[in-house]
């Protein structure tokens, strides 16, 4: 049987592994993915292409998109749809590429708008256009990976934007933005 006066030999060495041990999984755990935040900022007519007896737009699109993780992302390219009034009015490219952690970046998204669905809502653009309020949605689902440590993790992010814009003079009154992000740990 062993006595109750028997000392622990300490060993600091241990003990410094041990708490270098906990922080590196607490900071692990810690580290919850974060939707990423993205924001119109601009919208530029970059030509009008005349399809008799229709007018289809070409825009410039700037987005501002911050990736608040800690690890840098790659996604695929995808086409983001643009609505009017419940109709898919138009669409943008978006570029495959990456982000590094931390970090905003502006991407410019080559958009073109259908004159010819626009015209099916004539009447709706019109009061629009009176009122210098035009609503439109935007949704887009890119995918991609994320590499913490040595795995690399895919994800999903759904996003919906709500933007409120003067149809004249092109200037964004106002939007909304919702993000959500799956990620696939498998």
């Amino acid at each position: 049987m062993g006595s109750r006066d028997q000392k622990v030999k300490w060993s600091w060495s241990s003990a410094l592994i041990g708490a270098a041990s906990a922080t590196a999984v607490a900071s692990l755990l810690g580290a919850k993915p974060k939707d990423p935040t993205f924001h119109l900022i601009s919208i530029e007519l970059t030509s009008l292409k005349f399809n008799l007896p229709i007018l289809d737009a070409e825009l410039m699109l700037t987005v501002h998109v911050t990736n608040p993780n800690i690890a840098a992302i790659h996604y695929s390219s995808t086409t983001m749809s643009i609505l009017y009034d419940g109709t898919v009015l138009g669409s943008a490219e978006v570029k495959a590429g990456s982000q590094p952690a931390r970090s905003c970046q502006l991407l410019r998204l080559p958009a073109r708008l259908n004159g010819m669905e626009l015209a099916q809502h004539a009447r709706q653009f019109f009061a629009d256009v009176a009122k210098r309020e035009m609503k439109l949605e935007a949704k887009l689902d890119i995918e991609g990976a994320a590499k913490v440590l040595w795995w690399d993790h895919s994800f999903r992010v759904h996003v919906d934007s709500f933007i409120t814009v003067d149809p004249v003079f092109l200037d964004i009154i106002g939007q909304e933005n919702r993000s959500q992000m799956d990620l696939f740990l498998a």
